[in-house]
């Protein structure tokens, strides 16, 4: 029997290994995971106003570290460094992963109009900038706008996973005319179930989102 791929998962913050964890167990349990933590650079991408030239690297640093790992993939889980794992990606012999572009995908797929509730501020620009590249692809025409839920990633990152997702279900709530709603972060999917039940809005995760995509790149 063929050894299952073994899946690099680089954090830059814990809040964001659950949510990953439970989407390997539901879409993708037979593969083997291994969570790389480096959680001094989601406060250090928080005070600077773009990704430095020394971000770029430890991100790089990362990625070689999953290679020397036995890697057969890399997925990144942090949603504010996307250039800089696109400059990554082009330098490693696996495929290597930005945390939303499964999702940007499988949300573009529903239609022009996409709304994304985003609880991290820093990422919102390279997200947006990600998802218009995206769309260039898959349909030029889609559009997105994005909300921030103020307080909820406060209140993931202190344990209070009820607020978090009460914050961000009802922002999904107050959303209409939306072909698709995109929960932004690993970290905000796990409200995923609770947004279900307050709008008939197909809704996407990230984590979810990149499992399938893995799978099917590596299966």
């Amino acid at each position: 029997m063929a050894t299952a791929p073994r899946i690099a998962l680089i954090h830059a913050t814990s809040i964001a290994i659950d949510p990953i964890k439970a989407s390997f167990e539901k879409g993708w349990p037979e593969a083997q995971t291994i969570n790389i933590l480096e959680d001094s650079l989601s406060p250090d991408r928080a005070d600077v106003p773009s990704i430095t030239d020394e971000l770029a690297q430890r991100i790089l640093l990362l990625a070689e570290y999953a290679i020397k790992s036995r890697s057969d993939a890399i997925l990144f889980t942090c949603s504010s460094f996307g250039s800089a794992i696109e400059a990554a990606a082009a330098q490693l012999p696996v495929p290597v992963l930005k945390p939303n572009e499964a999702m940007f995908e499988a949300a573009i797929g529903q239609g022009g109009r996409t709304a994304m509730l985003y609880t991290f501020p820093p990422a919102k620009g390279s997200m947006e900038v990600e998802f218009h590249e995206e769309a260039a692809r898959k349909n030029p025409s889609a559009t997105i706008e994005s909300f921030l839920v103020d307080g909820a990633i406060d209140a993931v990152r202190n344990g209070d996973i009820e607020t978090h997702n009460r914050l961000v279900s009802e922002a999904a709530s107050a959303l209409t005319g939306y072909d698709a709603i995109m929960l932004a972060h690993f970290s905000t999917a796990r409200a995923i179930e609770r947004v279900r039940t307050v709008t008939a809005t197909p809704v996407f995760s990230s984590p979810d989102a990149a499992v399938a995509k893995l799978r099917n790149l590596l299966a």
